[in-house]
C-alpha cells in the first residue's frame, strides 16, 4: 500500500487498483490488448464524509466497484481512481 498526500473530500475515496490478471485459471497468459479493467483495489486515503452520511470505509480496506466507477488519475507516478463511497459495492475483511 502507497503513501500519498492526497485527502479527498466529502464522500470521496483513494483506491489503488489492483494489478490485472496476467493469467487465466487455465495458465494461459493473458496479452495487454485482452487484459480487463480491474474492479477491486486497496482505498488509499478517505474523505470524512457528508454531515449525515459517513465513509463506511478505511485505509487499507479492500474493496469492489463497478467496471467503470471513479476517475482515473495519477499522482507521483502511479495510477489510482477518485471514486465516491457510493460507488463502492463491498468490501473484504
Amino acid at each position: 500500500m502507497s503513501e500519498v498526500k492526497f485527502k479527498p473530500n466529502e464522500d470521496r475515496v483513494l483506491v489503488e487498483p489492483a494489478a490485472a490478471e496476467e493469467k487465466t485459471a487455465g495458465g494461459i497468459i493473458i496479452p495487454d490488448t485482452a487484459k480487463e479493467k480491474p474492479q477491486r483495489g486497496t482505498i488509499v486515503a478517505a474523505g470524512p464524509g457528508k454531515k449525515d452520511e459517513p465513509v463506511l470505509v478505511s485505509v487499507g480496506d479492500t474493496v469492489f466497484y463497478g467496471k467503470y466507477s471513479g476517475t482515473e488519475i495519477q499522482l507521483d507516478g502511479k495510477d489510482y481512481l477518485i471514486m465516491r463511497a457510493s460507488d463502492i459495492l463491498g468490501s473484504i475483511g
